[in-house]
């Protein structure tokens, strides 16, 4: 018998106020499954793209959410890695994350070992392990390289400055605002240019004295691909990772050419495919917070706790 619950529903897409809490029934987990309440699930640009309509990839009408904290009520058959009362984080492509129970496979649950706050874990997790597939296998940072971070005081590129700092690059930041700046600086950037008042490219190659950038990671889109793509070395490599302005226009392919640069559109999800590279990176993560060696500001992040 399963259990009665509450979740946000989204039956159409639109602004903040087509999400309703509505009651909801979970069922008992079946094989391979687990049944997770819920203590904190956190909001993700990618979930304003789903609840918008900009990404059409949840089905209506339907839970959205892609990553939360709980602690195990109950197991399914064959489960043998978790049991009731282990505190867990998942990721989940097929969404769900905002309600307060709910059933989730134990294969994309990871352990959130003791002494991590169930609202730091939830707040960068998916955020961590994004920024450690960008820094450490999508263009793998190297002592002495420079790279370029657009929007370094946000959630991902505050993780992937501190990573790239920590590997021994030199970082160069930008920030749309003089409190994301400093959050920036924080996070390990040497220099912090101010995108949308100053030339970002310009200000870039004077900082390298005219070499630009090995690697440039831009989850901005639309208003920086352009400063970013200007910005790179010979070889570099622009990591689109993100479009929180807007999608970047189509663009002539052969403007790569005169530097043998390259652009990649990379995702999370092929990073984290295996249970073995899953379990990996997340411990890797935990590690760095438990040593506080990623000190990140919260201040963008949104937290939705379950008060069941």
């Amino acid at each position: 018998m399963g259990v009665t619950s509450e979740a946000i529903v989204i039956r159409a897409y639109g602004g903040p106020e087509v999400m309703k809490l509505e009651a909801i029934e979970v069922p008992e987990p079946g094989p391979g499954e687990l049944l997770v309440r819920q203590q904190v699930a956190s909001v993700n640009f990618h979930d304003i793209y789903v609840r918008s309509g900009s990404y059409r990839t949840l089905d209506l009408p339907g839970v959205p959410g892609l990553e939360a904290v709980g602690i195990v009520e109950a197991v399914g058959e064959g489960v043998t890695e978790f049991g009731p009362g282990d505190r867990i984080a998942y990721i989940s492509r097929n969404y769900g994350a905002y309600a307060r129970a709910r059933i989730i496979s134990a294969a994309l649950a990871v352990p959130v070992p003791d002494g991590i706050d169930s609202d730091v874990a939830a707040a960068w997790f998916l955020k961590g392990l994004t920024a450690q597939a960008l820094v450490d296998e999508v263009e793998p940072v190297r002592p002495g390289m420079a790279v370029l971070v657009q929007a370094a005081g946000g959630g991902v590129g505050q993780v992937v400055a501190r990573l790239a700092s920590l590997r021994g690059a030199r970082v160069i930041g930008t920030a749309g605002s003089p409190e994301k700046a400093e959050i920036a600086r924080s996070a390990g950037c040497s220099d912090v240019i101010a995108y949308r008042t100053e030339d970002v490219a310009e200000q870039v190659l004077e900082l390298t004295a005219g070499a630009g950038v090995a690697a440039a990671y831009d989850a901005v889109g639309a208003d920086t691909f352009e400063g970013s793509l200007a910005s790179l070395a010979v070889k570099g490599h622009l990591v689109h990772y993100g479009q929180a302005s807007g999608p970047i226009p189509p663009f002539d392919l052969s403007r790569l050419g005169a530097r043998s640069a390259k652009v990649s559109r990379p995702f999370l999800w092929p990073y984290i495919s295996t249970r073995e590279t899953l379990l990996a990176a997340s411990a890797r993560l935990f590690a760095l917070i438990a040593a506080g060696k990623l000190p990140l500001e919260r201040d963008d992040i949104t937290l939705m706790r379950s008060r069941s």
